[in-house]
């Protein structure tokens, strides 16, 4: 079965905000070399969500993985989220879709953002 994974973020009017989302789907990709892994945006930048996963579905994807690349589960998790998954499974019948937490609710992420902030204490000055 032919996966991709779709890291979900939320896009903003400056093309360089998007670089750390870039970057992290560079990374991703390189752990998993037979997954398609891009980088899909809510808002004010491209491609969106649905744009993206009908490209993924186009080339070949059977399962479609979302990881929601923001730090908590607000409104734009709880409620465009799921409604834009709706929407998917509704254009797209016989595709898996699954859905991840929201990247910053996992203890992981969490541990690593702590560590960052512990090392920025002996880091300054």
């Amino acid at each position: 079965m032919k996966k991709s994974l779709i890291l979900f973020a939320h896009g903003a009017r400056d093309p360089n905000w998007a670089e750390p989302f870039r970057r992290l789907r560079a990374l991703t990709q390189v752990s998993l070399p037979d997954v398609a892994v891009e980088l899909a945006f809510l808002e004010l930048m491209t491609p969106d969500l649905p744009q993206l996963a009908a490209q993924q579905i186009a080339d070949g994807a059977q399962q479609v993985t979302i990881v929601p690349v923001f730090l908590g589960q607000g409104g734009h998790v709880r409620r465009d989220l799921p409604t834009l998954i709706d929407q998917l499974r509704q254009a797209h019948p016989g595709i898996q879709f699954q859905v991840t937490e929201a990247a910053g609710e996992d203890a992981g992420v969490l541990q690593a953002l702590a560590n960052y902030c512990v090392a920025s204490i002996s880091s300054s000055k």
